[in-house]
């Protein structure tokens, strides 16, 4: 038995649960896959996977098993990937998280380009808002807004977003327009909430106009923790809305949404990338960063003096 390809073929049975279908990704037969599984079970003396008729699934041992694989795995590649022939060509898997209107608005329309020029690279890429866990997770990196608050990460400063208030016009002509950011506090008006997993509380956003400073926290019928959601909620007509310019341009020139409070300024929201300082950097990470940082210098470049007090 082969030990890494017996890891290989249960870390795909696990991923893709059927061993039918990590064959198929693996150009293996279905009985080499169970072979290749059976013995692995063989030599470990333990059972990694509970088989039925209709499903494969991962007991405890497996579980544990399935996160120490995974790093070895890593590890093996980033060792091939290291010479000097392979690193012409980056390769291999690469496990990313970031947040979702990124994803959607900017991500995944360049993607293309990425792939066509690194055709071996294999993104795993979970696109959430929620805080991940790198390490335990077994994520090579992510994609953030806002300070990072796990000071023992590596991390690289990527680009700064402007961000701006809006409503939609249905809030509008039912709420009237706003003059002065305080009359978010203590109105009726009513803002669309943001939701920090950290601590499941929305956040006051600082604005400034001359010497007048203000946080302004607002009040809100409607909280939620997704980006999308968050905007969709603003379309809707739910509340105003705090928007990077990148999420807010598309409706603002069809007039789905309007700026609010044009004479004031925001503090500009940071974008990080972040990895695990215990991870070695990779040909593909390297070149996965380098390509963030050239996309965000399309979208956000990074600003001179940035301000990092806002987050979303």
């Amino acid at each position: 038995m082969d030990r890494f390809d017996a890891m290989r073929a249960f870390a795909r049975v696990v991923e893709t649960g059927s061993f039918t279908k990590a064959a198929e990704t693996l150009h293996m037969s279905k009985t080499t896959v169970t072979q290749l599984v059976q013995q692995l079970e063989a030599r470990l003396r333990v059972r990694l996977l509970n088989r039925t008729t209709r499903k494969v699934g991962i007991t405890a041992d497996g579980t544990a098993y399935y996160e120490r694989v995974l790093r070895l795995l890593a590890d093996l590649d980033d060792a091939e990937t290291s010479l000097s022939s392979a690193a012409a060509l980056p390769r291999g898997r690469l496990r990313v998280d970031v947040p979702s209107p990124f994803a959607r608005l900017i991500l995944m329309p360049a993607l293309p380009a990425f792939h066509a020029r690194y055709p071996d690279i294999q993104l795993d890429m979970g696109v959430s808002d929620r805080t991940v866990d790198l390490i335990g997770e077994n994520v090579d990196c992510v994609v953030r807004g806002g300070e990072l608050t796990d000071l023992s990460l590596m991390a690289r400063h990527v680009g700064d977003l402007r961000l701006g208030v809006y409503a939609a016009p249905s809030y509008l002509a039912r709420a009237g327009t706003p003059a002065h950011p305080q009359q978010l506090q203590d109105t009726h008006h009513r803002i669309v909430g943001f939701l920090w997993e950290r601590t499941g509380k929305t956040v006051p956003y600082a604005m400034h106009r001359g010497e007048e400073s203000l946080k302004v926290l607002g009040r809100y019928v409607l909280s939620v923790d997704d980006g999308n959601a968050y905007l969709a909620a603003g379309l809707a007509g739910m509340g105003i809305l705090w928007l990077p310019d990148y999420m807010a341009r598309a409706h603002l020139e069809r007039g789905e949404l309007r700026p609010l409070f044009e004479s004031w300024q925001l503090d500009p929201m940071p974008m990080y990338i972040a990895y695990p300082p215990n991870r070695h950097v990779s040909a593909k990470l390297r070149v996965f960063i380098d390509w963030i940082v050239e996309l965000m210098a399309q979208h956000a470049p990074v600003m001179p003096h940035p301000a990092p007090t806002a987050k979303r």
